[in-house]
Parts: C-alpha cells; structure tokens; sequence
C-alpha cells in the first residue's frame, strides 16, 4: 500500500474503467468511495474511470485527482510533467538525489525541489505564526493557576493560623509544616493536572475528529507527546511545590503561634 492511501488500492479487472485516486475531502463532499464510477471531462469529452483509492492530500483545501499519467497522455495527447513526488528508498539521502537531479536534467538548475524536513518546518513555521495567540494564552492560563494557588494556599494559611500554632506548640517544627503545606499543594496541583490532562485530551479528539474533518475534510493520525506532556506536567508540579512554599512561608513564622494566644 502507498505510504498515502488510506487503505488497500482497487485490484485492477479486465474490462473496467481506467482508475483514479481521490484526496479525502473529494471522497467527503462528493461521495466518492472506492469502487464508484465517475465521469471527468478530459480533452472535450466525458471519459469514466473508477474510483481505486483514497489518499491523504494536506497541500489542496479543494480536493484533487488523480490518474495515471499514460492514460492522461493517451486520452489528451499532453505529456508534458510540471510537478513529480519521488519515494526514495532506505539509505538514500534526499541531498544526493537532489544534486543527481539537477546534474543530470537539463535546466536542472531553475528546479525547484522541496525535500520532506523543509516542507514540515515551512508547515510547523506557519502552524506557529497562526497558533501564536494560543501560545500567549497558554503562558497566561499557567501564571493564572500559579497565582490563583498561591492565593489559595495564603488564604488557607491566614484561616488556619491557630491550627499551625498549636502543632507549634505540640513540637512540630517550622519545616515540618512547611513540608505538609507543600505537600497540599502538590496535591492540588496534581489533581488539577490530571482534570486539565483529560479534559485536554477530550478537547484533542474533538478538534482532531469533528472540526478538522467538518472544516478541511483532513484526517490526522492521533500522536501523544508523552515524553513532552511528562516534562510538562513535572515542570507545573514543581513551580507549585515552590509557589506553595513560597505562600505558606508566613505559617512558619512566630506569629503562628502568638495566635494561639487570642483563644485565651
């Protein structure tokens, strides 16, 4: 199978329609599945092929063709080639092939070639520049939550004031409280983690499997980033360990247990 069909190619029959490959959004919107007749206008006529396949095309939001390039020369007469896909073997370097191209065609000098890293950074460079607000929005989500703990966690401590002074009293020490603090903090931090985590996931799928099939009718494979999702998740767990220290410094103070006094 072709590294972009998404399934097993029609096996050609004697005595059928010369094949064609539809893009994914032509199968969507038109109905095309493979083994369905369709009729294309070439060279003034309408001529039928069969539908042979579908295949993954990220380059057109408007669908393409595809026929086998004999049967377009024989049915048009044009056998000129303006653009060719090339699948290289194992061990073969596109740079090699590129310099072989351009030494052996003539003009080979005025083609344009794109090899497969410069297309996924040219598409990873526009993905950034329209994702960039999102970006934004995400640093600003990660200072809101480490500001709405730390917030939390002051308040805690305020209202808690006599319940530290008494373990003060009872022998703990400054820093087992701070440990117990921080260690609440953790907590919430994780729990809140695991919520964001799923609920990301959910949000994934929806994007992935609803709206990107009803706005460009393209299918994407679902690939979990697990080691970065892990760096993540261990980072924001360990900002909220120090921004729960940080907050619950005052519950370690002197004036925790002075405060045991005002139940006097």
């Amino acid at each position: 199978m072709s590294p972009t069909l998404l399934s097993p190619a029609l096996a050609a029959q004697a005595g059928q329609p010369p094949p064609v490959w539809v893009s994914e959004l032509v199968r969507d919107v038109y109905g095309l599945d493979i083994g369905e007749s369709v009729a294309l206008p070439l060279a003034g006529r309408q001529t039928t092929f069969i539908v042979a396949g579908v295949w993954r095309d990220y380059a057109r939001q408007n669908g393409a063709l595809v026929i086998e390039r004999e049967v377009y020369a024989e049915l048009t007469g044009d056998k000129t080639v303006t653009d060719a896909a090339l699948w290289l073997d194992p061990g073969i370097t596109a740079v090699a092939v590129e310099q072989q191209l351009r030494d052996a065609l003539p003009g080979g000098e005025w083609l344009d070639i794109a090899r497969p890293d410069e297309i996924r950074a040219l598409s990873l460079r526009i993905f950034d520049r329209s994702f960039a607000a999102t970006y934004a929005l995400e640093a600003a989500a990660i200072l809101i939550g480490l500001f709405g703990l730390s917030s939390s966690l002051s308040a805690q401590v305020l209202a808690r004031r006599r319940e530290f002074g008494m373990l003060r009293h009872l022998g703990m020490t400054r820093r087992q409280i701070g440990t117990m603090l921080t260690l609440e903090g953790l907590l919430t931090s994780a729990i809140g983690l695991l919520v964001g985590g799923a609920l990301g996931a959910l949000l994934s799928l929806i994007l992935i499997h609803v709206v990107n099939r009803q706005s460009f009718h393209w299918g994407m494979e679902l690939h979990v980033p697990w080691m970065a999702l892990g760096g993540f998740g261990l980072a924001m767990l360990a900002l909220a360990m120090i921004t729960a220290l940080l907050s619950a410094s005052q519950a370690m103070g002197g004036e925790v247990v002075r405060a045991v006094r005002e139940d006097w």
